[in-house]
């Protein structure tokens, strides 16, 4: 793992930048429209570009240990984003009410085209893509979970590297 300050900025920004931009282009190239949740989650990733962008302008002059701080909260709102997500593609939450399908619930015509006519085109209650079982959003939990304990990884190494030395030999 990167041992400066810079070091560790710089992967977190390739991460973060291979992350949108595969994201990007799924919905681009890929044609994969985004929902309401969908657009939320990408919001922490933007943010760990600026914030790396900011650390490797400062250099050294940012202590390790608090850019790994900032970037593991980053991504522990990025991981409760997307578990959010997939608690409401799996049915665990309700779902925004313009977003997720409303199944049964009007009693008349005129209910029923109201709500057709106010939901999105793109529903987040149903996955748009799936691998192997996992849509995108527990994709991005998955991802936003490692990039999580790696930045905590970083931070305990940074603040106590002797204490972390001392496990390792045992």
């Amino acid at each position: 793992m990167a041992s400066s300050t810079r070091g560790f900025a710089g992967f977190v920004l390739i991460v973060s930048a291979i992350v949108l931009g595969t994201v990007l282009l799924s919905q681009f190239w890929g044609g994969l429209a985004p929902c309401e949740l969908c657009l939320m989650q990408r919001w922490p990733w933007d943010v760990a570009i600026v914030i790396a962008i900011v650390v490797l302008f400062a250099g050294e002059r940012a202590p390790l240990s608090w850019a790994a701080l900032i970037f593991a909260f980053v991504f522990a709102v990025s991981v409760a984003f997307a578990f959010y997500h997939v608690g409401v593609e799996q049915h665990w939450f309700a779902g925004p009410t313009a977003c997720t399908s409303n199944t049964g619930t009007a009693t008349s015509v005129e209910e029923l085209k109201r709500q057709i006519l106010g939901q999105q085109a793109v529903l987040c209650d149903r996955p748009a893509w799936t691998f192997f079982g996992v849509s995108l959003a527990g994709l991005n939990f998955l991802g936003s979970l490692v990039m999580a304990a790696i930045c905590v990884a970083v931070f305990l190494r940074a603040r106590d590297p002797a204490r972390l030395q001392h496990l390792r030999r045992a």
